[in-house]
């Protein structure tokens, strides 16, 4: 057996992933850390999620000088899951052997002016990168990967390029946090960490997976229809014609007074297209009574009072599904909305939801929105599952 990371390696797997975690609070212990369990001769490629309580420039810093040449990328977290489950002010990782996965990303430093053409060129630099290591072709073996800063406002009109360039290639990520303070959330690239930006990151790779996106938010039935809004800012200002926080309290029997993020995650709300419902989480209430949202509203929307519905056995029913089609996972990557993890633990199940991420090898970390093929959703669990070598449903 070859362990790395925590985890148990089989030798007919090699060195396909190791994961890595440190808890140390110096940058510079951090890097050793990951640097001792992540690296080898065939490691290619990176990723990483952080408590934003470090010294970011001097974990920058150190990350690069103790990966040399190797390509990392990351963000900050509300939260990082590492191998053994939830964890807090910590970093989490993933080592890549490039013998099979070939992997490219960019940095989008300029959110505001990216559109459809810087789309179209940036994944063909990324598919060219990617087939420079002749692991497998792009379609059908590739997948994407985009962290945003979660305070950008900019997550849709990005998302919505990259969907039109990536076609057919499933596509999903997360937004990046910052602890629940909501005032700094950074991308990490090419040794520096960086706010009001992006990565996009390619992951061609000749093993099976599956791109998946859950939630256990159930529709109450009460509407809420968006009367006035600057979608730009992601703010409403009236609900059904009345102070958008006022009426949002009524809805749920509170005094606006009241009204905080754990309230927030028990009475979201959502847009419904065709049959199917996508929740807007609202991030906080202002001082003129109108709500700030995680993704973006506009008016004459309709909005669906929803209510929670049994999280836990939603995530157990969404890995029996993947583990059937791919048989036990070798990596989950999952972005876990931060909400459903304040949610987690006021009902004192975090325990039992550690459980079930380290049987299904998920690293990851809770974020301030995801994002699933160009759309840009909140209150989910979305991410990518990989199969083990010859392991795909048993076959």
């Amino acid at each position: 057996m070859v362990r790395g990371g925590g985890r148990c390696v089989t030798e007919q797997q090699g060195e396909v992933v190791r994961t890595a975690m440190s808890e140390a609070r110096l940058a510079e212990t951090v890097a050793q850390d990951l640097a001792r369990q992540l690296m080898h001769p065939h490691l290619g490629f990176v990723l990483f999620f952080c408590s934003a309580e470090y010294d970011l420039p001097a974990l920058g810093d150190a990350l690069q000088q103790y990966f040399g040449g190797v390509r990392l990328v990351g963000c900050t977290s509300a939260g990082e899951i590492t191998a053994q489950g939830y964890g807090r002010s910590c970093v989490t990782a993933i080592g890549f052997d490039h013998r099979s996965f070939s992997i490219a990303c960019e940095l989008i430093d300029e959110m505001e002016r990216f559109g459809l053409v810087e789309a179209q060129q940036l994944v063909e630099r990324l598919g060219r990168d990617c087939r420079s290591n002749s692991l497998a072709p792009i379609k059908d073996h590739s997948f994407a990967l985009t962290l945003l800063d979660g305070l950008s406002s900019r997550e849709e009109v990005v998302l919505s390029a990259l969907s039109a360039a990536f076609g057919s290639i499933p596509h999903f990520g997360g937004s990046a946090g910052d602890d629940n303070h909501f005032s700094d959330t950074y991308v990490y690239h090419d040794g520096r960490f960086h706010s009001g930006a992006a990565i996009v990151v390619l992951v061609n790779t000749w093993l099976d997976f599956e791109v998946f996106t859950t939630h256990h938010i159930l529709p109450r039935g009460e509407k809420l229809v968006v009367t006035q809004a600057d979608s730009n800012s992601r703010r409403v200002y009236e609900l059904n014609a009345e102070p958008a926080a006022e009426e949002y309290a009524r809805l749920i029997g509170v005094r606006v007074a009241e009204l905080d993020h754990r309230l927030f995650a028990a009475h979201p709300l959502a847009v419904r297209i065709n049959e199917h419902y996508y929740v807007r989480s609202i991030q906080k209430v202002n001082a003129d009574l109108s709500l700030t949202f995680y993704c973006a509203v506009e008016n004459g929307i309709v909005l669906t009072a929803m209510q929670p519905g049994p999280l836990m056995p939603n995530l157990e029913a969404l890995f029996q599904r993947l583990e059937q089609r791919l048989g036990p996972p070798l990596l989950t990557i999952g972005c876990d909305c931060f909400l459903r993890r304040l949610e987690i633990e006021a009902n004192g199940v975090s325990e039992q939801a550690s459980d079930v991420l380290r049987r299904q090898q998920v690293i990851g970390f809770n974020t301030y929105g995801e994002q699933f093929n160009g759309m840009h959703i909140n209150q989910t669990f979305t991410g990518v599952a990989i199969g083990r070598p010859g392991g795909r449903g048993g076959r």
